[in-house]
């Protein structure tokens, strides 16, 4: 059997997981033993497995993510009110194929960006696009934006995620611009995309930190009430000891 011409030949077609697979069977003695069927079917999972590993990592990539978190070093342990239910429940995507938005909210060192990001890594193994932006350097870049022709292109951007993460927003009261800009964000993904906000400040608070009360209720209409809440509350996990993975990266 040609076998190397053959696996040159699959990765030439692109297809890397079958080609890995084949020279893997290859050295396998108790691979002799299986059917043509059987072979197929192991080259053909094979390479299904590689291109999700493939897609995963460009979407965390383009994902840009604060922190390296995953699902599985949720620290349920920590004395902040975090539902262990409704988080897995939300880890498992439904909220997002549902286009429902998450408000994560509670003081500083809690882990609402760490469980942001954990839920934002899980969107990607699940084949979502995301994208995480700190709100005051979002704010920033838009304002720029606006003054070199960029503006509509970072709409349309932060427009398309399945899953858009704005990170620590507050507790300063938003300008005539950045009121007007958060609009733009909401309304652009309003019932069909998903947004996950962080905030030190309670949504009570929110109406007053817009401003705009006209404004005020057009974004909170359209991103309270279809919205998730985990509302966390507790010492920063920051003077844990001693740290765990999650402890040593919370915000």
């Amino acid at each position: 059997m040609l076998n190397n011409p053959t696996i040159d030949l699959l990765r030439d077609l692109g297809l890397h997981g079958m080609a890995a697979a084949f020279q893997n069977l290859q050295i396998q003695p108790e691979a002799r033993s299986l059917e043509h069927g059987e072979w197929l079917a192991l080259l053909i999972e094979s390479e299904v497995t590689t291109r999700r590993q493939k897609r995963f990592e460009a979407r965390a990539r383009a994902a840009r993510l604060r922190h390296d978190a995953q699902v599985e070093n949720v620290d349920f342990r920590a004395a902040r009110g975090l539902d262990r239910n409704l988080f897995l429940k939300l880890a498992g995507c439904d909220f997002i194929r549902q286009h429902h938005n998450l408000l994560l909210i509670g003081p500083a060192g809690v882990g609402k960006s760490w469980l942001a990001c954990a839920l934002g890594h899980q969107a990607c193994r699940e084949d979502f696009s995301v994208a995480y932006h700190r709100v005051p350097r979002l704010f920033a870049t838009l304002g720029l934006a606006r003054g070199d022709g960029r503006y509509g292109r970072l709409l349309k951007a932060l427009a398309k995620p399945d899953l858009l993460i704005l990170d620590d927003w507050g507790p300063e009261k938003l300008s005539d611009e950045q009121r007007r800009d958060l609009l733009e964000i909401i309304e652009d993904r309003y019932a069909c995309r998903s947004t996950l906000v962080t905030s030190q400040i309670p949504v009570d608070h929110w109406y007053d930190i817009i401003g705009n009360p006209t404004i005020a209720d057009a974004i909170l209409d359209r991103l309270v009430h279809n919205a998730y809440r985990i509302e966390l509350s507790g010492d920063s996990m920051r003077k844990q000891r001693p740290m765990q993975p999650e402890a040593a990266a919370t915000a």
